[in-house]
């Protein structure tokens, strides 16, 4: 579990927090890209140097997207 850092500008924290993980075969980046193309936006929280990349959905609910996994 990754714990939910509180941030200043948000009014609430959020009950629901999405972990994306691509399939081996997927990498990161492209995932990443494809979901820009979809409207996220990145996300600083100040997690720093970390596996994975944080986004926020047009609404602004953040989500993860995990480096892959093998299964």
């Amino acid at each position: 579990m990754v714990p939910v850092p509180a941030s200043e500008g948000k009014q609430v924290e959020y009950r629901l927090r999405l972990d994306l993980a691509p399939c081996a075969d997927d990498d990161q980046s492209v995932e990443v890209a494809r979901l820009e193309q979809l409207g996220a936006e990145r996300v600083d929280v100040g997690h720093g140097d970390e596996t994975f990349m944080v986004l926020a959905d047009p609404e602004g609910n953040e989500f993860c997207v995990l480096s892959p996994r093998d299964r």
